[in-house]
């Protein structure tokens, strides 16, 4: 594992909590200026491989290195590189903004003007400077995650973490948060973000990574990781609820993957590879005399590509 052209390199990642394997085996490169969406169902293990990346977790197994230096036997030189922002915030809610700014600031060795200064530029650039006295626990969610966002780039890190950093924020504050995201991207910030969200991996990351149930199943580009899924999808919505295991019992047999039934949306969606298989999938639903409220047929979305990449697994108890 040579070559510092890479900000995050990890080998045959392997980690358990007693009899759970959280991690079965990853294997990650980030180039050095770039974006690397995570992407994963709850408990598949991407929570797991920031925290064995960002020196909290150790694995059991693999190897892994941020800018050359060793996660394991060089851990105090990874930490003075990066930067951490989780899925909840962790900024002392009894104490103002700039408070929380400067105290990590003063632990991570900066002088007493220094934390001060450096807390001054992060709350002007996250516009939090009209709040900065207030406690913390009187700020709206966004605000929360700007402070959290804000804290963990007083050490200028190269490298940044960021566990899920929208989970709950409404859609004006998640615009916010990423416009910051793609300012520190631009002067030279490493970003390894997870996420369920597939507009947030395909505005803000170079490639993505889909873990499940602990492996890498599929990396690529968005526009690789569809054409992986098929080059169309098929979406049928029948004129009955009921009638969803029927369509996709019918489709099952044609297409260039298993049919998906999406109950919340009333639809059957299927991957096709062409005019051939479109014509066959309308004439098997002719025949079964199934009574359908809408069909067309589009590329498909991340959002399909996750829930073909992905297993459906409802007691899932890792992160």
């Amino acid at each position: 594992m040579t070559g510092m052209s890479y900000a995050l390199r990890a080998e045959g990642l392997k980690k358990s909590f007693g009899a759970t394997q959280a991690v079965r085996h990853v294997d990650l490169e980030v180039p050095a200026g770039t974006v690397l969406g995570l992407l994963g169902p709850n408990g598949a293990g991407k929570t797991t491989v920031v925290r064995m990346f960002s020196t909290l977790v150790r694995p059991d197994a693999g190897r892994i290195e941020v800018y050359g230096f060793d996660v394991v036997r060089q851990s105090q030189q990874v930490r003075t590189l990066i930067g951490l922002t989780g899925q909840y915030a962790t900024v002392d809610g009894n104490i103002s903004g700039r408070e929380n700014l400067y105290l990590i600031g003063r632990l991570l060795n900066l002088s007493a003007s220094g934390a001060r200064r450096r807390a001054d530029e992060l709350l002007e650039r996250f516009d939090l400077v009209k709040a900065a006295r207030r406690p913390v626990h009187t700020y709206s969610g966004g605000m929360r995650r700007r402070v959290d966002l804000a804290a963990s780039m007083i050490g200028n890190p190269r490298v940044l973490f960021l566990d899920e950093p929208t989970t709950g924020l409404d859609p004006r504050s998640r615009n916010n948060l990423w416009n910051e995201v793609r300012l520190l991207v631009a002067q030279g910030t490493s970003v390894l973000l997870t996420t369920q969200y597939m507009e947030e991996a395909e505005m803000l990351a170079d490639a993505i990574a889909v873990i499940d149930s602990g492996q890498i199943v599929a990396t690529g580009t968005p526009t690789e990781l569809r054409t992986a899924v098929g080059g169309q999808v098929l979406q049928v919505r029948p004129a009955d609820p009921a009638d969803l295991a029927a369509v996709a019992a019918v489709l099952s047999a044609i297409g260039s993957g298993a049919p998906m039934t999406l109950a919340d949306d009333g639809l059957v969606v299927l991957p096709i590879g062409g005019e051939s298989e479109l014509t066959q999938a309308i004439g098997a639903l002719a025949a079964a005399g199934l009574q359908l409220a809408g069909i067309d047929t589009h590329l498909p979305s991340l959002d399909e590509v996750f829930l073909s990449l992905t297993s459906d697994v409802p007691d899932r108890t890792t992160t």
